[in-house]
C-alpha cells in the first residue's frame, strides 16, 4: 500500500531533507585523496546527531555505520573502513537521515582528485538520468514513467541500469512501497498522486548491469569489474512540480 502523507508530514521531511544535503556538502568538503571511507562515516554521523537527527542506516537491518560509501566498481552498500580514497577513484556515498521520526535518504558519486574522462561520464549520466526520470514525477503519469526515461537515457549514453536494486516509497519508514525500479516499459504501475514520496535512484554501471554479493552480505558490485555510480533524491508528488526534499 502506498502510503499518501500530509503537508505537514511532507514538511518535517523536508527538514530530513534539509540536514541530509548538508550532510553531503560535508561529505564534498573532505573527500580528497588520503582520506579513509570510515573518516567520513565519523564526520557525517557527527553532524546529524548535532542536528537532533539520526543516522537512519546505522543498525538498519544490522548495518554497521551511518553512511554506504561504495568505491569504484562497488554498486551500493558499501561499508566504511580503513580504506583510504585514492586519486582517480570514484566513490558514491548514500546517506539516510531520520528527523522527527521521518526519513530523508540520498545519494551522490564523487570524483577523488583527477578522474578519467569516461568516470566522469559516467557520474553525469547516472545524475542526469535522475532529472530525466522526475520529469515524469508528476500527477497523471505513471510510475513507470519514470523507470523508463531513466533507462532511455543511461542506455543511449552506452551504459547499463542495475536491475537488482531499485529505488522506493519513503516515509516513517525508510523502504515503502511503491518499488521504483530504473528500467521497464512506460504506461504501467500506478498513477502518481499528490502525497506520495519516492526515493528515486538510478544505480549505473559502466558495463554489463549484472551484480553479486559479497561474502559481507552488505556491499553489491559489479559483475565485471567495471565503475559504478549512484544518484538519489527523496522527491515528493504535488500538484505541480516535482518538489526535491533532499537538496538546500
Amino acid at each position: 500500500m502506498i502510503i499518501i502523507k500530509t503537508d505537514r508530514e511532507i514538511q518535517i521531511m523536508r527538514e530530513a531533507g534539509r540536514i541530509n544535503a548538508q550532510a553531503h556538502m560535508i561529505v564534498n568538503s573532505l573527500i580528497r585523496p588520503g582520506v579513509t571511507t570510515e573518516e567520513l562515516d565519523k564526520s557525517v554521523e557527527t553532524f546529524i546527531r548535532s542536528q537532533n537527527a539520526i543516522p537512519a542506516f546505522k543498525g538498519y537491518q544490522g548495518f554497521p555505520a551511518s553512511i554506504c560509501a561504495s568505491v569504484n566498481d562497488e554498486v551500493v552498500h558499501g561499508i566504511p573502513g580503513n580504506r583510504v580514497l585514492e586519486e582517480g577513484d570514484i566513490v558514491s556515498i548514500d546517506i539516510g537521515t531520520i528527523h522527527q521520526g521521518y526519513v530523508g535518504d540520498s545519494a551522490k558519486t564523487y570524483p577523488v582528485g583527477r578522474i578519467s574522462q569516461e568516470a566522469n561520464e559516467l557520474i553525469e549520466t547516472t545524475k542526469q538520468s535522475f532529472y530525466e526520470g522526475i520529469k515524469y514525477a508528476k500527477e497523471g503519469y505513471r510510475l513507470s514513467d519514470i523507470s523508463h526515461a531513466v533507462q532511455e537515457c543511461v542506455e543511449k549514453k552506452g551504459f547499463s541500469v542495475v536491475r537488482d536494486f531499485v529505488g522506493h516509497g519513503i516515509g516513517k519508514n525508510m523502504h515503502e512501497d511503491p518499488q521504483i525500479p530504473n528500467f521497464g516499459k512506460p504506461g504501467r504501475g500506478p498513477r502518481l498522486q499528490k502525497g506520495m514520496v519516492l526515493a528515486i535512484e538510478p544505480m549505473v554501471n559502466q558495463g554489463v548491469y549484472n551484480v553479486w554479493l559479497l561474502e559481507n552480505n552488505w556491499t553489491v558490485v559489479t559483475r565485471d569489474g567495471k565503475l559504478s555510480a549512484h544518484y538519489e533524491h527523496t522527491v515528493a508528488i504535488t500538484d505541480g512540480e516535482p518538489v526535491i526534499l533532499t537538496s538546500l
